[in-house]
């Protein structure tokens, strides 16, 4: 079993903005207040900015705040855009600067300096003897691989419950892991495009998502188990 994905599809569109010319006409256009350029620009990206908004706020109506916020800002600064990242990290650093301004307020923000300090939670993480040490030849790989899930049909890993008991896991991990595990795994980003976004390492974002899956995976491990017998 590899490592865990459960890549969401409501950003199904986000590929046919591939390549540079082709955001270069999107930026354009957006320049040039096409109302279908910015539309096609929420379809893509709105549900996984309120994902992310979701991991630095508490209410889910301020999330949407700071989503409708972040629109404003991409309005108001697409003639700033320089070019330097690309538009989806740039849309994304507005929502997380953003973000991060409001679950301030609300005390929720964990800064960055902390993300591998002791009190980011090792409660519940996957017992590090599980995995192969330093040095060797897959050094973090599972030295014993984890309980069989069986032969459970992939409409069963797909059904509500299973995908409801995996939101569930992610929405209890502290905010730093679930901001790494919600772009990786859910509207699978790259890790670069991760740590370019959140501003953090890749030793970081290594560290967290591997913190993140081993929660999620333990969880997972824990209900095929007790419902084996089904």
């Amino acid at each position: 079993m590899g490592s865990l994905r459960f890549v969401s599809t409501s950003h199904g569109g986000e590929s046919t903005v591939g390549s540079s010319a082709a955001e270069r006409q999107l930026v354009a256009a957006l320049r040039n207040s096409d109302e279908a350029a910015f539309n096609r620009l929420i379809d893509m990206y709105h549900a996984s900015l309120l994902r992310l908004a979701r991991s630095y706020v508490s209410d889910r109506a301020v999330a949407e705040e700071v989503v409708q916020e972040t629109w404003l800002g991409v309005i108001r600064g697409i003639d700033r855009f320089e070019g330097r990242s690309s538009l989806k990290t740039w849309i994304y650093r507005i929502l997380t600067n953003t973000a991060q301004k409001r679950g301030a307020r609300e005390r929720r923000t964990v800064p960055f300096s902390a993300l591998l300090s002791a009190d980011d939670g090792d409660d519940g993480v996957v017992d590090s003897d599980r995995f192969q040490a330093e040095g060797a030849l897959w050094a973090g790989h599972w030295a014993s691989p984890p309980s069989s899930w069986g032969s459970a049909p992939e409409e069963r890993l797909l059904a509500g419950e299973v995908r409801a008991l995996i939101e569930g896991t992610i929405a209890t991990l502290p905010d730093s892991q679930r901001q790494v595990i919600t772009l990786r795994d859910v509207d699978g980003w790259s890790s670069q495009e991760v740590c370019n976004v959140l501003d953090i390492t890749e030793v970081n974002q290594r560290v967290l998502l591997h913190r993140a899956r081993s929660k999620v995976r333990q969880t997972l491990e824990e209900y095929f188990g007790q419902s084996g017998g089904r």
